[in-house]
This record gives structure tokens, C-alpha cells and sequence, in this order.
């Protein structure tokens, strides 16, 4: 009994933990402004208590994140056309791609605080992170049922370089470049770097 309570108070707390922060991050002009000393007074929690849900500052961003994209994350796993595996694979990398840089402008500071989080930490890096490197994965398998001839694992960092929320949030909130024709310049990039279709 007392074993189940302890459950459902953790539940508790990392349901107004998650909730407190993306409020937070929806309402910061800059998602690095917010503290984790912020979200625990958010969440009516001790501070100790974020440390040990998420470990980190990055852990707890990361959280938020993965919640606001879990819909796309299901989608590109195992959906249907575009974005699923029964895409055919040049049009699924286009379909993945958009699907990024929309996601990653949809959610600007948070994920310009994910990235700045893992950019800091002493251990580990953004592209050791287990989101990066699971569509890493899935960009190399697609990348090589394309082309043959292209490095399939530099293809998918070369293709993920182009979504960096720093990147995005220079090109469209400093040069004021439209979403429309970003997403328009991410697609010539991408036919690019697979190269002439092969069929």
C-alpha cells in the first residue's frame, strides 16, 4: 500500500513537473532564462525532486520535448505515408526533414535550450543523445535505400545539421527568411545530397 502511494505520488509529481515546464518554456522569451529552481516553485515541488526525475536541466528539457513530439516520434516509427515506413524512401526523407524543422520552429526555445543544455554538459553531446542518434538511425537506413553510392551515416548528419534550432531561429527570427521558402531550400538541399534518382 504504501509502495503504490509512493508510485502515484511520483506520477503526480512528474505530471505537474512536465506541465509546469512547458508552461514556463511556452511563456520565456528565451527557453535559457528558465531555472530548474523556476519549474520546482512552478510545480510545487523540492528541487531535489526534479534532480531525481530527470537528473539534469537537459533530462527535464529533454522530457518536455519528447512529450510535445510524441505524435510525430509514433508517426515516423511505424505511421503511415508520408511519414511511416511504407513510404517510398526518397519521399519519406522529404517528409521527415519538413516534419523537423516544423517541429523545431513550432517549439523554438525550447529546443534552442534542449540543444544549448547538451552543448554545456561535461559528459555527452547532442549527437549521443538518445533522440538524435534513434533518427540518425532511421535518416542512415532510408538514406541507403536511396543511394548507394553516398556515405549514408555523413548523408544523415549532413541532413540533420540543416534542422540545429540555432540555425532555424537565425535564418527565419534574424533574417526573416518565410517558413514556406525555408522548408522550399531544405528540399533542394536534401535532392542534393542524395543525388539523381536512381530509377
Amino acid at each position: 500500500m504504501v509502495e503504490r502511494k509512493m508510485r502515484s505520488d511520483a506520477t503526480r509529481n512528474r505530471a505537474a513537473v512536465l506541465a509546469a515546464a512547458d508552461r514556463l518554456f511556452s511563456e520565456s522569451a528565451s527557453g535559457s532564462v528558465v531555472s530548474m529552481d523556476d519549474v520546482a516553485e512552478a510545480a510545487g515541488v523540492g528541487k531535489g525532486t526534479l534532480f531525481r526525475g530527470f537528473g539534469d536541466r537537459a533530462g527535464l528539457v529533454q522530457a518536455v520535448f519528447d512529450a510535445r513530439i510524441e505524435a510525430l516520434r509514433e508517426a515516423v516509427a511505424s505511421g503511415p505515408e508520408p511519414l511511416g515506413p511504407g513510404t517510398p524512401p526518397r519521399e519519406r526523407i522529404h517528409a521527415i526533414m519538413e516534419a523537423i524543422v516544423r517541429a523545431k520552429l513550432a517549439n523554438r526555445q525550447l529546443v534552442l535550450a534542449l540543444e544549448d543544455s547538451a552543448t554545456g554538459r561535461a559528459t555527452g553531446s547532442l549527437f549521443e543523445s538518445t533522440p538524435y542518434r534513434w533518427i540518425h538511425g532511421i535518416l542512415v537506413d532510408v538514406v541507403g535505400q536511396v543511394s548507394p553510392v553516398v556515405d549514408r551515416g555523413w548523408a544523415a548528419h549532413i541532413l540533420l545539421a540543416m534542422t540545429r534550432a540555432d540555425l532555424l531561429d537565425h535564418v527565419v527570427g534574424t533574417e526573416g527568411m518565410p517558413e514556406a521558402q525555408l522548408l522550399a531550400n531544405v528540399r533542394v538541399f536534401v535532392e542534393r545530397v542524395l543525388g539523381e534518382r536512381q530509377d
